[in-house]
């Protein structure tokens, strides 16, 4: 069996090696969803962690200059150094706002959320002690309350703003410092996880390399054991049909009627034939020869049946010599041939022919056998093709063209084996599809 012993220890390794590579790969699933957990959390602590600093970097901006720039602008429009078009109060109050809707984007703390509002709240003061400052402007005998609301209502609002955004930048470096610890904790407990789930990786795969063989390789050896069990089977029950004795008495029958009836050349003819017949069958224990050699066997077994049925049988061999030196598995195409005989050629009425040819693809070569007999109703074709694939085709009563199916299936795989076409009173074809593969005899 050495061309399915090759297949199978080519498939069994690919499939041990790759049930290898899934195991590791289920035990490397746990760290990298912990990678992928922990680079997440990661990230969201550094982008808090940046938010935070950040606002505390713009907080510290805005505490630093907006008092200072308020009062001095606020008292240059008083005095009337400025006129309320070229005052810079309006700016002022507009990059305040706009750093607090900033500061409100990147505070998820409750406190600072409400010393912004109160930030919020003290410059709608301020926008509405200048609107009543430039009113007073148009009066000349109201500069003493002008300076008064600068006095008592601007200066105390910038101050009480400057302290709400100190108290902000106090909190927000608190929070800070608590993100730090935070983060500190969970890089400790990152890598204390990590040296864990190294170290279940490393025992995992201790297990695994001691286990993992047995119970990945025996799932392999009992399927391959029982499908040597199925050829062997189809080979011997394809070896008995060889020597069928209905056949073989037959054929000594009409060899002593032609004896009886004084014609020589046909005596030897069978003879040789049905010595040339025998032998191919056996081949010295060999499952596997040249296509050459099968269709010596099938021209043997042909030169015989038309000698019996020299009125109704005619047969043709047109193989390319390109596919002789490929290789087949013994007994393949007489089954098949003798199948033609006797389901197509026998049941028609007249004669009939039976043709064996032969074409090349690219990596795979066909046999077809071709019959002009009764053929098959559609209903017959489809049983007859199911039963090619069915465990148990006894009730089919196809035996020989299951096992040829069920060899090829075995020895080279699901792509190859036998198709069968028909139709009722045209005939039949059955398609054998085969790799192409050299024998050793003609690689030497």
């Amino acid at each position: 069996m050495r061309y399915s012993a090759d297949r199978d220890r080519k498939q069994n390794k690919s499939r041990l090696a790759t049930q290898i590579r899934i195991s590791y790969l289920i035990l490397l699933l746990p760290i990298l969803v912990f990678m992928i957990y922990a680079l997440y959390n990661l990230w969201q602590i550094n982008d808090r962690y940046n938010g935070m600093l950040n606002s505390v970097v713009v907080a510290s901006e805005f505490s630093l200059d907006f008092k200072e720039d308020f009062d001095y602008e606020t008292y240059l429009l008083i005095v009337g150094n400025v006129s309320s078009e070229e005052s810079r109060l309006p700016l002022l109050l507009s990059d305040a706002r706009s750093v607090v809707e900033g500061l409100k984007g990147v505070t998820d703390t409750v406190d600072n959320k409400k010393r912004l509002a109160s930030a919020e709240k003290y410059l709608n003061n301020l926008a509405g002690y200048i609107s009543k400052i430039t009113d007073n402007l148009g009066y000349d005998d109201r500069y003493d309350d002008n300076i008064l609301i600068w006095e008592n209502d601007v200066q105390i609002v910038t101050a009480l703003l400057q302290e709400t955004i100190n108290e902000y930048i106090y909190y927000e470096n608190r929070q800070i410092q608590s993100a730090q610890v935070r983060a500190r904790e969970f890089y400790l407990n990152i890598v204390k996880i990590s040296m864990a789930i190294l170290g279940f990786i490393l025992l995992a795969i201790g297990i695994v390399s001691v286990l993992g063989p047995i119970w990945i390789t025996r799932p392999i050896e009992e399927q391959v054991t029982r499908e040597q069990k199925q050829l062997r089977k189809a080979e011997f029950e394809l070896l008995q049909a060889q020597i069928n004795p209905h056949f073989l008495y037959n054929t000594l029958d009409a060899i002593v009627w032609s004896a009886e009836a004084g014609n020589q050349k046909q005596v030897v003819k069978m003879v040789g034939s049905l010595s040339d017949f025998f032998r191919s069958s056996l081949n010295k224990g060999k499952e596997v020869v040249t296509v050459c050699e099968e269709l010596q066997h099938v021209r043997s077994y042909l030169e015989i049946q038309q000698i019996r049925y020299q009125d109704i049988l005619k047969y043709e061999i047109d193989v390319p010599e390109s596919l002789f030196g490929y290789e087949i598995p013994k007994i393949t195409i007489q089954p098949v041939v003798e199948n033609a005989l006797y389901h197509g050629i026998k049941e028609k009425r007249g004669g009939g022919t039976i043709r064996v040819e032969g074409s090349e693809g690219e990596e795979d070569f066909i046999i077809r056998v071709i019959d002009d007999g009764s053929g098959m109703d559609p209903e017959r074709l489809l049983e007859v093709q199911k039963g090619l694939t069915d465990k148990d085709p006894e009730a089919k009563k196809i035996y020989g063209l299951y096992n040829v199916n069920e060899r090829i299936r075995l020895g080279y795989g699901e792509e190859y084996g036998i198709s069968i076409t028909s139709e009722s009173g045209v005939g039949t074809t059955v398609t054998i599809r085969l790799p192409k593969k050299l024998t050793e005899i003609v690689k030497k």
